[in-house]
């Protein structure tokens, strides 16, 4: 590989770590042929980018994202074989992919994350991301956590008539329980 294709490489996988928040290495060591086509094909069904590249230059791709400080990677995350996944809008789909594909192949082996450039570190922490809940349905549980105290004072005062006297009753009966 020549000095401008790394350079290539180097530019392509920095931009994709700048634009892409979600991405994951792996470890898919001794695995065959059939069982990488077989990864690959799952990543390109689920919408998951799956390249495998040296670690040195994930390295110095990783060094040009200002916004993170990705070191900790080094020694840990950045040895031997690596691939990196990447989804562009959800960030657990990698994981949901690594733990379904592992209940037939164990040689796949996550060694780090980074969701919304949170660095999660080693095969312990796929439970972890699975269960990541995204911006969205964190919103949305809180918006239904703020909605259901305003819905039981609505169905409350619907309930108990238009009448002064069914609301007071009603709102007093709310006080007991």
């Amino acid at each position: 590989m020549t000095r401008e294709e790394k350079g290539a490489i180097i530019d392509e996988l920095s931009q994709k770590f700048q634009t892409i928040p979600y991405f994951y290495i792996t470890d898919a060591n001794g695995m065959s042929v059939a069982e990488t086509n077989q990864l690959r094909r799952l990543c390109f069904e689920r919408g998951i980018e799956y390249v495998v590249v040296k670690n040195t230059l994930i390295r110095k791709a990783l060094e040009t994202v200002n916004d993170t400080d990705y070191s900790s990677f080094d020694g840990t995350v950045l040895t031997g074989f690596s691939g990196v996944m990447f989804h562009p809008e959800n960030g657990k789909a990698a994981a949901q992919l690594i733990k379904e594909f592992r209940r037939t192949n164990d040689k796949l082996k996550l060694k780090g994350a980074s969701v919304n450039y949170s660095l999660f570190i080693g095969a312990d922490q796929l439970d972890t991301l699975i269960n990541l809940k995204s911006k969205n349905e964190l919103i949305g549980e809180i918006i239904g956590l703020l909605q259901s105290p305003a819905k039981n004072v609505v169905s409350a005062l619907t309930s108990g008539g238009s009448k002064l006297a069914g609301i007071l009753k009603t709102l007093s009966e709310r006080e007991e329980n």
